[in-house]
């Protein structure tokens, strides 16, 4: 039951559709303005589908494009005129900067006759990818490796990753100046922050190279980090190098940026499912956030008195999404969903029915090939009987590697979309 809600929270933010149903005003837009150029910019997990949907939209409009999304998520999918590149993530890749190279190329000759249009989706901070000079791709990831591992959240994330790039923080509008740009983004961010979605490529940046180098020290890593990245940051914030643009820029005269998809759509399409399928469904947050085992106790209590509590006859399905993290210490494989499933599964230990999956919208979990894991009150007591210790394995960061051996991952595939992660919680209605 679980899995059947998860899928139609996810067709709900199908990225085909969602730009199909924009793509008459763009065409309309090209023809109203009399531009001479189109061109098509893409970068996210929904890259392909997003990209497919304007090929099919734009047949009487002459155009270019480029486009990168993550290893495995092109398949099946046949794109004529946009270039599309696969490239790795949440690590960008070498693949990820020719990629980008190529991108830019395509907008260096943009003019005020020409129409970009960028399709943006999660993911396009480790896809779109080229380091600010003096900066290695080498010493990107590695600083992106340290944050992740330090449990920062996207806005912390991308906030450093903002002023390490060339085309991050608003710059890749400062690049296609001065045509204009209209972006369809489908959001993986918490209250959809167009700054912070692929680190705001196309949006003006608040945050500055010494908020960056604070984040760096919040979390403990100015010892750790490259010596390029904190002398670009400090250079930075010493005046010696342009902010990313802000707000009242040039550059942003002729720029539209659209939320088209993001998590509460998908929240929403979960809860009218759980509903047809006669639960009593509700959605208590789209805002998860914090520490992966923090915010699955969180949810865990409210199970709990859910399940105490005298309402109905009905089961109950309580619904929530966001991005939660994970301050790595251990060195098992996992992601935040099997991580937060399997905290969960410690809380409910022996609390009969109570069922919950935490899942990634995108169908990928960390460095895994799970979307998530599902749990029940058996899952820590069946694990036990088989000698797994649950708790051993959470404390390792090993949650990936207890589910293959305990059961209960969660695998789709790439799902084409992605708008951060949902978890899903049934109570059954004969515990009331």
């Amino acid at each position: 039951m679980v899995a059947d809600i998860f899928k139609a929270a996810v067709t709900s933010v199908d990225p085909y559709r969602l730009v199909a149903a924009h793509s008459k005003e763009i065409n309309e837009a090209f023809a109203r303005a009399k531009f001479r150029r189109m061109i098509v910019a893409g970068f996210g997990k929904a890259s392909c589908p997003m990209a497919c949907a304007m090929e099919d939209a734009l047949f009487n409009v002459d155009y270019k494009g480029v486009a990168i999304t993550k290893y495995g998520h092109c398949d099946g999918y046949d794109l004529k005129k946009i270039s599309m590149h696969e490239a790795g993530h949440p690590l960008p890749d070498m693949a990820g900067l020719n990629g980008t190279k190529e991108l830019i190329n395509s907008l260096r000759n943009a003019d005020e006759q020409s129409l970009v249009v960028c399709l943006i989706s999660g993911g396009g901070s480790a896809l779109l990818v080229c380091p600010y000079e003096g900066v290695s791709l080498a010493d990107k990831q590695y600083m992106t490796d340290l944050l992740l591992k330090a449990g920062a959240d996207i806005y912390d994330l991308n906030t450093v990753r903002k002023h390490i790039s060339m085309v991050k923080g608003g710059r890749l509008a400062s690049i296609a100046y001065p045509a204009e740009i209209k972006s369809l983004i489908i959001s993986d961010v918490i209250g959809d922050d167009l700054g912070v979605i692929a680190s705001g490529p196309t949006s003006p940046d608040r945050t500055t190279f010494s908020n960056a180098l604070d984040i760096i020290a919040k979390h403990d890593l100015l010892d750790k980090s490259p010596a390029s990245v904190i002398a670009l940051l400090g250079k930075g914030a010493d005046g010696d190098i342009p902010e990313t643009p802000k707000e009242g820029s040039r550059f942003f005269e002729r720029v539209s940026n659209l939320i088209i998809g993001n998590n509460i759509k998908a929240l929403k399409a979960a809860r009218d499912a759980a509903e047809a399928l006669g639960l009593e469904a509700q959605i208590i947050s789209s805002e998860l956030k914090g520490e992966a085992r923090s915010a699955a106790k969180w949810l865990a209590q409210k199970a709990r008195t859910c399940r105490h509590v005298e309402k109905s006859k009905k089961s109950v399905c309580l619904i929530s999404g966001g991005e939660t993290t994970v301050a790595v210490k251990g060195n098992g494989l996992g992601g935040r969903n099997t991580e937060f499933a399997l905290a969960f599964a410690l809380e409910i230990d022996g609390v009969d029915g109570i069922t919950l999956l935490s899942a990634g919208t995108d169908g990928t979990d960390g460095a895994t090939d799970a979307a998530g894991a599902v749990v029940d009150a058996s899952t820590v007591s069946k694990a036990r009987a088989c000698g797994i210790d649950a708790l051993a394995y959470l404390s390792n960061n090993d949650s990936y590697n207890f589910f293959q051996k305990a059961g209960g991952l969660f695998i789709t595939g790439p799902t084409g979309t992605n708008v951060a992660d949902i978890q899903i919680a049934i109570i059954e209605g004969r515990h009331y």
